[in-house]
């Protein structure tokens, strides 16, 4: 199957299975739950279905058990509304990218403090060698005689 068919197909089931979620189950379980992503295999025979949800760890866990539940109401809702010959089969699978970008956003404001404090440490710091620790050419009046240049022993 062409992977831009399924990409369609799997947008197209990402919005059925929100507006599901939205207008037509009514388990008390189900959080605030958000349908971030669905992919479908190439051969359109089974959807991943990613969500997030704004809550506790057990608000978290009665969505899942929620959209489990619910799982079977959604596959004859995403089958009619596709009209394809073969209904994918659902999971549901937690997305972790909240969990994920707010860590990261911890590793960023660690560095920031850090990179703070170093530059508080280092105000006023003046280098231990030489301000310009290379070397510069030699100018032209600067000139050394010394036999070492000399590679052919005429000198």
């Amino acid at each position: 199957m062409d992977a831009a068919r399924a990409r369609k197909l799997a947008d197209r089931i990402s919005q059925i299975v929100a507006e599901m979620l939205e207008r037509r189950i009514k388990d008390p379980r189900l959080g605030f739950a958000t349908i971030t992503e669905a992919r479908l295999t190439n051969d359109l025979r089974e959807a991943t279905v990613y969500y997030t949800v704004l809550g506790t760890d057990a608000e978290r866990a009665d969505t899942a058990m929620a959209l489990a539940s619910a799982t079977g109401i959604i596959r004859s809702e995403v089958g009619r509304q596709l009209g394809l010959r073969h209904t994918p089969s659902l999971a549901f699978v937690a997305d972790a990218v909240p969990e994920t970008a707010q860590r990261i956003e911890e590793l960023v404001t660690q560095a920031r403090n850090a990179d703070a404090e170093l530059a508080r440490r280092s105000e006023g710091a003046v280098p231990a060698g030489d301000p310009d620790p290379y070397r510069k050419p030699a100018e032209a009046g600067d000139e050394d005689d010394d036999d070492e240049d000399d590679l052919d022993g005429d000198g």
